[in-house]
């Protein structure tokens, strides 16, 4: 049994491929390392022993597989045949579907092998994986100091949402790679707090069916990995053209994968002034200045642009995100499939919904679902959901003016500030971590856009500081290039 796994995919496949390791003895370390880590409650299932050599790939592949013997988690809204599959909801909580999710297909005729589902606030509704039927993640960074002092280990260091456990997965070494989703940041926003890297792809870039939904015309499936390398292969084995998703598109099949050194000669990036918000923090701040600085002294043109509507974009998010809640919540309805309340004296077909919602979802869904039917009632349709979409259609057009006349790519924060403990993070209700910390994530989703969350360095109190870089619809592969070459600069060094 391994103790440690390979850094990365590379490594990994090379083992593989050279004999060193068998094909399911990545895995099986990955399952004993997820095991003896349970105290960070990062999965809500783990696949047994007995069953990591069951996942049956292509039947027979072209060459060796790309991802052969890789260890990956998959976030647990997506959809995993013979998997439990529950959102982390009670409504779903005995749910096993009988199929699997196009880009967890993919991941298995590439050679990964899924070793389990990974936490998430319910739905997908949260910034912290605190919210999840299983109860909360703990973020790897800054544990330690609880463990060896006289604070309490009752309190930690959130790792994000809503992908928290995919997050940590990968940070603490659980597995080699994971699969999270990113509606308004939940993908970028966990591998800031949790210091990986972190991609949400450009809408319809990559399939959504057998993702649960929560709101359809922003929801992405995404990656998260250690190094940009891993995130890129990963990006190539998934992406796609896919016939049971009328939303994904035929892209170029070519590989994104960069070059070892980075590209950044003469690209053009924006720094967006309306990023620097109030309320975030002035090492991240710094932290943005110093980044640009390099790039500038590499060779790339960085400008200040102005992207108008941002100031705009959370309250339009505010009131798009719960009107496709409540319509994709509507199906949870206790007759079909999932939670279905058996309390006495349910008499009709409405009181029966009625309680079976209310028994199975928590208090942040149930608060999405009425704010949405408000926003969709006949006498709010065109004052809330119609001007909402107007006021998304101007976030868009800021996006394409400044690709159109000033900038190739931008560069900016992720959040506004670093990993709060759990102590601190509670002081605020769900709605208000969402306005907050989904300020600089949630317009890239806004516009169908790429954008990759970039480890860059470890504050003064040893937690992670990340930037991001956003780009043009299908521009992940020159978004690479730059990554790369940040990540070669300031050569972040990852928890384990």
């Amino acid at each position: 049994m391994m103790a440690t796994l390979p850094h990365n995919i590379k490594e990994a496949v090379r083992l593989v491929a050279n004999g060193a390791v068998g094909k399911t003895q990545l895995a099986e370390a990955s399952v004993f390392r997820i095991r003896e880590a349970g105290h960070l409650n990062a999965f809500t299932f783990v696949t047994a022993k007995k069953d990591l050599s069951k996942q049956n790939g292509s039947k027979t592949p072209p060459t060796r597989p790309r991802l052969e013997g890789v260890p990956i988690a998959v976030k647990d809204n997506f959809c995993v045949s013979q998997m439990p599959t529950t959102c982390g909801s009670k409504m779903l909580y005995s749910f096993v579907p009988p199929y699997t999710a196009t880009v967890v297909q993919k991941l298995v005729d590439a050679g990964a092998i899924i070793i389990g589902k990974t936490n998430m606030d319910e739905f997908g509704m949260g910034n912290g994986t605190v919210d999840s039927i299983f109860g909360p993640t703990k973020n790897i960074w800054g544990l330690e100091k609880y463990r060896c002092s006289s604070l309490s280990f009752d309190d930690w260091h959130v790792p994000g949402g809503s992908s928290g456990g995919s997050a940590v997965a990968v940070a603490s070494g659980l597995c080699l790679g994971a699969l999270g989703s990113d509606t308004g940041g939940s993908i970028r926003n966990p591998a800031s707090y949790c210091g990986v890297y972190g991609l949400k792809p450009t809408y319809g870039s990559l399939s959504r069916y057998g993702l649960i939904p929560l709101v359809n015309s922003m929801d992405v499936p995404g990656v998260l990995s250690r190094t940009v390398d891993d995130c890129a292969v990963l990006y190539d084995v998934i992406k796609g053209l896919d016939s049971s998703d009328s939303t994904s598109v035929q892209i170029p099949t070519t590989d994104s994968i960069p070059s070892e050194d980075g590209i950044v000669k003469n690209i053009r990036i924006g720094l967006p002034k309306e990023y620097a918000c109030d309320g975030m923090s002035p090492e991240i701040i710094s932290c943005w200045r110093e980044v640009a600085s390099l790039l500038e002294k590499d060779g790339a043109n960085v400008l200040e642009v102005s992207l108008p509507h941002t100031k705009y974009s959370i309250v339009c998010y505010s009131v798009l995100n719960p009107c496709e809640v409540a319509s994709n919540m509507a199906r949870y309805d206790g007759v079909r499939y999932g939670h279905r309340s058996h309390k006495k004296g349910l008499d009709s077909t409405e009181s029966l919904y009625a309680q079976t919602r209310h028994e199975g979802f928590n208090s942040v869904v149930r608060g999405r679902i009425l704010a949405g039917n408000y926003f969709l009632l006949k006498r709010n349709y065109d004052k809330y959901f119609i001007q909402a979409l107007k006021i998304r259609r101007l976030i868009t057009n800021d996006f394409n003016n400044v690709w159109k006349s000033e900038c190739d790519l931008l560069l900016t924060p992720v959040t506004l500030t670093t990993a709060p403990t759990y102590s601190e993070f509670i002081q605020w209700d769900n709605r208000k971590q969402s306005s907050v910390q989904d300020f600089c994530t949630q317009p890239a989703n806004m516009a169908g856009l790429p954008a990759l969350s970039i480890p860059i360095k470890l504050s003064m109190s040893g937690l992670p500081i990340s930037l991001q870089l956003i780009g043009p619809r299908f521009s992940e592969a020159r978004i690479f290039q730059v990554a790369k070459r940040i990540e070669n600069v300031v050569n972040f060094k990852h928890c384990k």
